[in-house]
């Protein structure tokens, strides 16, 4: 039965102001009889979240934990008491959670207390990969980590190292905790800062989304009313948790709406595929969402023999986003799971981003993929001509705005263009966050865009689209971002990374390729004199692991080429647009290399259309010394 008892305290009898006071609405509504619950593998290190109980156990080695609303309340409360006692109110806490409940725990304990939460990934543990951590501990003057017990030793052993320990301690929230009954709730509001989303900023420069409360209710309510979310929605995922896609959609809007979410780790699920699958059955899902490449792996790795006893008839909304959504990859999902219950109106193609909390635009309920075809040539001259046929480039849109202002606008002179004109994407509305933390130069830059007239202030996407029957459309981006796995990660981040290699690495450009799958290639210059004795074969496969490693790149294509090779802008900037259209061409010279079979065969059929004759193979042993 749910809880009977009375108001949490703190909670507001009129429309909420915090997402807090919302969330709790449902604490009270519910109880303990909606939930979280999560599959993880019989056979992880990792035991249950304090407070979780275990379900039944899978025929296939798989075990089931729950952590009801009011539990979750409770520990989140103690645990906002011992942050508080720590002095910690409006102050960042950084959380390194395994996926699984525990990391509830942590997040909501932030918000009760009124601590800035900032979720990050799990670092593994070596040097190089808690780089990106120690970067986010320094620009958010970090001094507490929430962790969970089986992951509190290494992080201690690090700090220690690193010289951080003294100034950065940890706390296990499996074993710590304070009086839930002595909490109260703080004073907040709209413009109360919840969380830190950090984006994958350049090297050496993280940056921290400012989400608000106000953002919360905001996007939760733009959410609600596309999906037609209720308390009876059933959510099933795997999105990690510090993604804005899986801490928004999987984490909080469940509490908002006051509904039951099913979830498992993404390792589990890559491991798994079908795995996925198996939960929407058994749990009678009515939503799911994942970046394209999710539903391309469940294309590439579910087996026939595993579609039997699959009923996904229950579900209404499939969200696709986070990265280009692919129309190949609906259309073949519309053919694979048609036996299994599958329904093309499912989908829901959506736009969004960490700067807008989560959602922007998404398809209409019960709609399905709106899928067109454009004339290429035409949207690289910046206008969308329909070409319908086999030589058009076919893009999905992505649907349309709830209460968001979305323009479409000449990034240059601030003009807003005409629908099927293509121009960056511009929003403003209560979605949209304050900006960077500590980033003032950068707030201005992205947040705080007029057009000609004077209207304004408006977030800056950085992406490029156009509008075609009131549909909107993404045709690329203007900034050096490559979108990998659902991943944003900079371009000058993979550079930095492979000139690290090896002294005879220069100049580089790393973009992406489509080719069906997003694919990263690196131009690399080399110097062959600081080459000294490497062979150019080996070093193009050093840069390969190393930056496939850092960055978790499943799909690497490098080339090295000599100096001069990598277009720059007479002030030395990296032109990466250009250079890329030059390896697609086959004008760069390639000293040596590993390229993928998919890109090699894109860069041919380019190279063809063109005339350019595709790409040349230097002499090694001819190559100029620099």
């Amino acid at each position: 039965m749910p809880s009977q008892a009375g108001p949490p305290r703190g909670l507001r009898a009129d429309r909420p102001a915090d997402f807090v006071s919302a969330a709790r609405r449902n604490v009270l509504l519910h109880g303990d009889e909606r939930g979280f619950t999560f599959v993880r593998e019989q056979r992880a290190r990792t035991g249950p979240a304090a407070g979780a109980v275990a379900g039944p156990v899978w025929g296939r080695g798989y075990r089931e934990e729950t952590l009801g609303f009011a539990e979750m309340d409770r520990r989140a409360r103690g645990l906002a008491r011992l942050l508080e006692g720590r002095g910690l109110r409006d102050r960042a806490v950084l959380l390194l959670y395994p996926e699984g409940l525990e990391f509830l725990t942590g997040f909501y304990g932030c918000l009760y207390a009124r601590a800035i939460a900032v979720p990050a990934p799990l670092p593994a543990l070596d040097a190089e990969r808690f780089g990106r951590t120690r970067r986010i501990i320094d620009d958010a003057d970090i001094t507490w980590i929430l962790t969970d017990t089986a992951h509190r030793p290494a992080l201690e052993e690090w700090l220690a190292e690193d010289g951080l320990d003294g100034r950065v301690r940890c706390l296990d929230t499996e074993t710590e905790s304070g009086d839930p009954d002595a909490w109260t709730a703080p004073e907040m509001g709209p413009d109360t800062l919840a969380f830190l989303q950090y984006t994958s900023g350049s090297t050496g420069e993280p940056k921290g989304v400012m989400v608000s409360h106000g953002n919360l209710l905001h996007n939760g309510e733009e959410i609600k009313r596309r999906i037609g979310g209720s308390g009876e929605t059933v959510g099933v995922g795997w999105v990690p948790h510090y993604h804005d896609m899986g801490l928004v959609g999987q984490f909080l809007e469940p509490l908002y709406l006051g509904c039951r979410y099913v979830f498992t780790s993404p390792i589990t699920f890559i491991k798994r595929p079908a795995l996925w699958l198996e939960m929407i059955t058994r749990h009678r899902g009515t939503i799911t969402l994942s970046p394209n490449f999710g539903y391309d792996l469940v294309l590439r790795r579910v087996k026939d023999e595993q579609l039997d006893g699959l009923d996904l008839t229950s579900l209404r909304t499939v969200k696709n986003g986070a990265e280009p959504v692919r129309a190949a990859t609906l259309e073949s999902w519309n053919e694979r799971f048609a036996p299994v219950g599958f329904r093309p109106e499912m989908w829901m193609p959506c736009y969004g981003m960490a700067e807008t909390t989560l959602l922007i635009t998404a398809a209409p309920l019960g709609t399905g993929p709106v899928i067109r075809g454009f004339d290429a040539e035409a949207l690289a001259q910046e206008k969308a001509v329909l070409a319908p046929g086999g030589a058009a480039r076919r893009l999905v849109g992505c649907g349309r705005p709830v209460t968001l202002d979305v323009r479409v606008v000449d990034p240059a002179g601030g003009v807003p263009v005409e629908d099927e004109g293509v121009g960056e994407i511009w929003v403003r509305g209560g979605s949209v966050a304050a900006g960077y933390w500590k980033k003032a130069d950068e707030t201005r830059e992205t947040f705080g865009a007029f057009t000609a007239d004077g209207d304004g202030p408006f977030l800056r996407t950085g992406d490029l689209g156009f509008t075609c029957d009131g549909e909107l459309f993404i045709a690329g981006r203007i900034k050096d971002l490559i979108i990998v796995n659902g991943r944003n990660i900079h371009a000058q981040d993979i550079e930095e990374a492979a000139r690290a290699v090896h002294p005879a690495a220069g100049a580089a450009a790393a973009f992406a390729v489509d080719a069906g799958t997003e694919h990263v290639v690196l131009v690399q210059e080399v110097s062959t004199r600081l080459a000294r004795g490497t062979a150019l074969d080996e070093l193009a496969m050093l840069i390969k692991a190393r930056v496939a490693r850092t960055f978790e790149l499943p799909a690497l294509s490098v080339v090295l080429c000599g100096r001069g090779s990598v277009r720059r802008t007479t002030s030395g900037k990296t032109q990466r647009r250009h250079t890329r259209q030059d390896f697609l061409d086959g004008r760069i010279t390639e000293l040596a290399g590993h390229v993928e079979s998919g890109v090699a065969a894109l860069r041919d059929t380019a190279a063809e259309a063109t005339g350019t004759g595709g790409a040349e193979r230097a002499d090694v042993d001819s190559a100029p010394e620099e």
